[in-house]
């Protein structure tokens, strides 16, 4: 066993408590038009950045050595001077008109995230989501919470939607979906997975079910109106009834809440089900020691500060499943964000 003179602590401590660094520099980026601004290719100055964008030339000229030094950009010295330009990365990731952009998660991160994990502490030591501190209102429905208005509400579903353009084609391929032709996706908000779902099964048809005002902004903002595989119910799947169908989608939906709600949800969603579908659950799966990976470790944390829920192993999973009646589980990791566990009636 090595000594604690071979560990090499101070490293380790600086680069985690960089993070937060790290992470603003990026959205910050992303915020003041960087990425999209360099998007054409051709690189610029400092100065021509900073002017472009309406920023001071000298905070612009540290903030781009900042996204070099963290490989977001690339700089080339030349006899005018350092000339910057997008990685293939902020090109493909960071610029908002790219197909897989995760912009929208990043200013959801930066300007509403942020703002609950400063009570962290405080969430830790009373065990709740921390909305009344961060926004002054009440924490008791974390989702009227996290849509207290409607900017609010379309900066969540724009942020799920760039989600699911990087990753909803993996769960959604890990099992054979194809005899599931009537799906139900619960809580599908703005629709990227229904979308992902009908192009990857064209003979499915998909029907989102969420609140009235998520179904509005879905249909305003993001569902295109020629788009006849995918159909719309309004309701609070709580609270009203769930109509059959041969396959139900909880994406990112038990995270969000304790077990007894998890347990009565899953129970409606049996009842519902057709002899012979299934429910599929995207979820991001902890190993079943909890060590790792360290990224569902982190949503866990963020589910503390923000919802009732919490990440969970495949087992635990499985035994909410086996509870509401659902069996012959299977579970698939995609080595991705997101993992997907099957259950059959």
């Amino acid at each position: 066993m090595s000594s604690t003179e071979d560990l090499d602590y101070p490293q380790i401590i600086v680069q985690y408590s960089n993070g937060f660094l790290i992470s603003k520099v990026m959205f910050t980026a992303c915020e003041l038009g960087v990425f999209d601004l360099l998007e054409s290719g051709k690189p610029l100055s400092s100065d021509a950045i900073a002017a472009h964008l309406g920023a001071s030339t000298m905070g612009m000229e540290r903030l781009l050595d900042a996204c070099v030094g963290l490989k977001l950009l690339a700089v080339e010295m030349t006899q005018e001077g350092a000339l910057y330009r997008n990685t293939e990365i902020s090109n493909i990731y960071l610029t908002k008109s790219s197909p897989k952009s995760q912009y929208h998660i990043m200013m959801y991160y930066s300007n509403t995230v942020y703002l609950c994990w400063q009570y962290l502490a405080d969430a830790v030591r009373e065990g709740r989501n921390q909305y009344e501190r961060a926004f002054g209102v009440s924490s008791k429905d974390p989702f009227g919470a996290m849509y207290r208005s409607d900017e609010e509400m379309l900066k969540f579903m724009t942020g799920q939607n760039s989600v699911w353009s990087l990753c909803g084609r993996d769960v959604l391929a890990a099992f054979d979906l194809s005899p599931f032709t009537q799906i139900y996706d619960l809580g599908g908000g703005g629709g990227a997975l229904a979308q992902e779902c009908v192009s990857l099964y064209p003979n499915s048809t998909v029907t989102i079910y969420d609140l009235p005002k998520v179904v509005r902004v879905a249909k305003e903002q993001f569902i295109f109106p020629d788009e006849h595989q995918i159909a719309f119910h309004e309701g609070d799947f709580f609270n009203d009834s769930i109509p059959g169908a041969e396959l139900y989608i909880l994406s990112k939906i038990l995270h969000d809440w304790d077990d007894e709600k998890c347990k009565e949800l899953l129970a409606k969603v049996y009842k519902a089900c057709r002899p012979g579908g299934g429910v599929l659950l995207v979820e991001s799966l902890l190993n079943e020691d909890k060590s790792g990976p360290v990224e569902t470790q982190l949503y866990s944390m963020n589910m503390l500060v923000q919802t009732e829920g919490k990440e969970r192993t495949a087992a635990e999973y499985s035994r909410l499943l086996e509870a509401a009646g659902f069996g012959v589980i299977q579970v698939k990791r995609t080595g991705k964000l997101y993992d997907a566990v099957l259950g059959r009636k």
